[in-house]
């Protein structure tokens, strides 16, 4: 396997990655609305591809603002692992690497909206203080702290990063 940030070239064939494991419609989630006219943080946004070359997982973030101050976060999402090579360990392998890269680039706080049993293992936990859009379940809305405390005191609703931030 090899991993490597994403290229423009290899949007569209991450795209269809993201299409072939969740279902139709996943645009329309509420955590699309915070991603919309948003640029990807480019560095954080990795492939990982078998020995033939062909895509087996890829991951994306992007900036957020968190409550009334606009504290900076990462939103992590979405991550996917081809089908046939589920269970291997890969979507592991490329969450605890782009989390790595990410305190790396100097950013202190990620959150996501997904399982807490399966996010746990990475060292997620609920937000109770921080609202994405609704329909958002809020018992999913998780995240962690790259640095000591990041979390603490930061509260409130999650808006877009735009550019003038």
């Amino acid at each position: 396997m090899s991993l490597a940030v994403e290229s423009a070239e290899d949007w569209w064939e991450v795209e269809a990655l993201f299409d072939l494991c969740f279902a139709p419609g996943r645009e329309a989630l509420s955590s699309y609305r915070l991603r919309e006219g948003v640029a990807p943080v480019a560095p954080l946004c990795l492939c990982l591809r078998d020995e033939s070359g062909a895509l087996t997982g890829a991951i994306r973030y992007w900036p957020v603002r968190v409550g009334e101050a606009g504290a900076p976060a990462l939103l992590l999402g979405p991550v996917a692992v081809h089908p046939t090579y589920q269970g291997e360990g890969l979507a592991g392998l490329l969450i605890r690497d782009s989390l790595a890269r990410a305190a790396r680039m100097g950013w202190s706080r990620v959150l996501l909206v997904g399982d807490a049993p399966y996010y746990g293992r990475f060292g997620f936990s609920r937000l109770a203080q921080v609202e994405l859009p609704p329909p958002t379940n809020p018992e999913r809305v998780l995240g962690i702290a790259l640095l000591p405390d990041a979390w603490r005191g930061v509260c409130g609703k999650v808006t877009p990063w735009r550019e003038a931030d």
